[in-house]
């Protein structure tokens, strides 16, 4: 029973591709000449001599496997010519050709544009928004004001701040009322506390001035400038006395302000009436 079977899908198959084959070879030799109907076929071998008395004359058949021999040999029919091409757009060169060395640059001048951006963004932000002073420029804490006076007067000289770049010297408080006619009201209050801070700098061309123990007074060595014990100038050619910074006493801490420096007081100020209490140093 299987057996059977199978031979009958053989078979099945064998005449499957014998009519595949035989339906391609038909098709392959009709392609070029068309299919003729039996009538047709008919009437065509029917009336032989309709044209006998033609020259050259020739069956349908006859010019359709003529037909069919002009295609085997190579000729063409001809058609119609195509049409012109368009012509293309030229394309961008540098897009279409970047060299490695190309890429490198391009890509350079971009990371610098990117950070010459971000620079300028931070740079903006800092000056909008700047950070709270640290060190020189902002507030500094000396120490304890008790513990300031007392080291003044027992060294007989004044305290320096490094940090500041200052000087705390005393200012004796009974010479405030004079103060109040000269000096800025931001100077006032430390100077109530007993206290004024000079900035280091010397006027005349910013040398550093250190205290002469033997005067009691400042004295430059580059130029002969002098000052008295609270930066008031005495001699030289300084054009005025010693600059100074606010001080503020918050809890009995002394805190300097070094991003406020006011301008020392005009020549011939002396609140003090302090000389020279000894030979010079300068």
């Amino acid at each position: 029973m299987n057996t059977a079977l199978v031979f009958g899908i053989a078979a099945l198959f064998v005449l499957a591709l014998l009519f595949l084959f035989t339906t391609l070879s038909r098709r392959e030799s009709t392609r070029a000449i068309g299919f003729l109907n039996r009538e047709t076929r008919t009437r065509d071998k029917g009336n032989p001599l309709e044209h006998a008395g033609d020259a050259g004359f020739r069956t349908g058949r006859e010019i359709e496997k003529a037909a069919v021999l002009e295609r085997r040999g190579g000729q063409l029919v001809p058609v119609d010519p195509a049409p012109a091409p368009v012509p293309a757009l030229p394309m961008d060169a540098d897009a279409i050709d970047v060299t490695r060395r190309q890429f490198l640059n391009r890509g350079i001048v971009t990371l610098m544009a990117l950070s010459t951006a971000a620079f300028a963004a931070a740079s903006m932000v800092g000056f909008l928004w700047p950070p709270p002073a640290v060190g020189f420029g902002g507030k500094i804490k000396a120490g304890k004001l008790s513990d300031i006076l007392a080291g003044i007067a027992a060294n007989k000289e004044p305290m320096y701040v490094a940090e500041a770049r200052t000087y705390l010297s005393a200012y004796p408080p009974d010479e405030i009322e004079k103060a109040k006619k000269v000096y800025a009201a931001s100077l006032l209050p430390g100077m109530e506390s007993g206290l004024v801070a000079l900035y280091q700098r010397c006027v005349h061309l910013g040398c550093r001035v250190p205290w002469c123990k033997s005067s009691q007074w400042f004295e430059c060595p580059c130029h002969g400038s002098k000052y008295n014990r609270v930066g008031e100038k005495k001699g030289g050619p300084a054009p005025r006395g010693l600059d100074r910074f606010p001080i503020d006493v918050v809890g009995g801490t002394v805190a300097i302000d070094t991003g406020s420096r006011i301008l020392g007081p005009a020549i011939g100020t002396n609140t003090t009436g302090q000389e020279a209490e000894g030979p010079h140093c300068a």
